[in-house]
């Protein structure tokens, strides 16, 4: 019979036990990283223009994961034939980056510190947020590692296109996130994906990130596409960093965010260009942020994005044993 490590003793049940993600090991000590895949909390949502409260996302995305960390076997998918994340797999929670109150530069220079701390031990960065601004220091953490192994093309999946240069001054606000990333010399592109109605940015945005590169896409127009055209569009054999706003979905599935949207995608639309990623290319780095759980009382949103988390790190990780 083979061994589940229930024999340990104990069942662990959902509800037991402190709520890391997954109910990984948590390190304390960022200089003591040995593992695969390496989550952390961003809990800062300084940059939000409407409701607050993604702050509250990485505690409440750790919580909802522990629905899916029965047994110690991994999971197995029926359609896929293939069992995800068993023991393979070492992955760690660090907890969250210290986050100082109205102080944008320091808040977000942890985040940088602790993802940076992860490309460091070699691990593959998780970070929760926290509103879409927490990418910024994400892809700042990158430099070094870029200029040993080669630049990443950013593939965005979100409502809005988050490429304001500038407003009374704001620079780093979770509408400027994916202009900040295209200045960078180490960001070779950008795909954006799930763009709709009224946005975050203007025309001229567009019309600049189309002109560095960006190639987007909405709701409708990846639907009519299909997965498979979708993902021909993204340079194939590359490095991808992958960002994901709650609020691509559709707020009946995902209400749960500062700046719901409605048109938006349902979990098996992006489920399946995640996985056409982890098999096209090598996802080095990935965020999910913009969960507010105050505004869903189902929790359904925090559900989603820890599912949508753990079956993409299941399928990245599945990908890398086949090399």
């Amino acid at each position: 019979m083979q061994d589940h490590g229930y024999e340990a003793g104990r069942l662990n049940l959902p509800f037991v036990g402190i709520s890391t993600f997954a109910k990984s090991p948590y390190v304390e000590n960022w200089n003591e990283i040995d593992a695969d895949v390496a989550i952390l909390g961003a809990p800062f949502d300084f940059g939000t223009q409407w409701r607050p409260g993604a702050r509250f996302g990485p505690r409440a995305v750790r919580e909802a994961s522990t629905l899916f960390s029965f047994g110690h076997a991994g999971a197995y998918d029926h359609e896929d034939d293939a069992t995800y994340l068993d023991s393979s797999v070492q992955m760690v929670d660090l907890g969250d980056a210290d986050i100082i109150h109205t102080r944008t530069d320091e808040s977000h220079a942890n985040i940088a510190l602790g993802v940076g701390k992860i490309l460091q031990a070699g691990a593959l960065p998780v970070t929760i947020g926290g509103d879409h601004s927490i990418n910024i220091p994400c892809i700042n953490a990158f430099a070094e590692d870029c200029a040993q192994n080669g630049p990443i093309h950013v593939v965005q999946i979100d409502a809005h296109l988050d490429f304001v240069d500038e407003r009374h001054g704001v620079t780093t606000g979770h509408g400027n996130p994916m202009r900040r990333a295209i200045e960078k010399d180490y960001v070779s592109g950008m795909t954006q994906l799930g763009i709709r109605n009224v946005s975050s940015t203007a025309k001229e945005g567009y019309e600049d990130a189309r002109a560095r590169g960006s190639d987007i896409l909405s709701v409708r127009q990846v639907r009519k596409l299909g997965t498979e055209a979708v993902l021909a569009r993204i340079p194939e054999g590359v490095r991808y960093y992958v960002t994901i706003d709650i609020d691509a979905f559709c707020p009946s599935i995902a209400s749960g965010t500062g700046t719901p949207s409605h048109g938006g995608f349902q979990y098996y639309d992006v489920l399946e260009i995640l996985q056409g990623l982890a098999k096209r290319g090598d996802v080095v780095g990935i965020d999910l942020v913009e969960v507010a759980p105050a505004y869903d009382p189902t929790e359904s949103t925090q559900v989603l994005a820890a599912q949508l988390l753990l079956n993409f790190l299941g399928f990245i990780f599945h990908e890398r044993a086949q090399q």
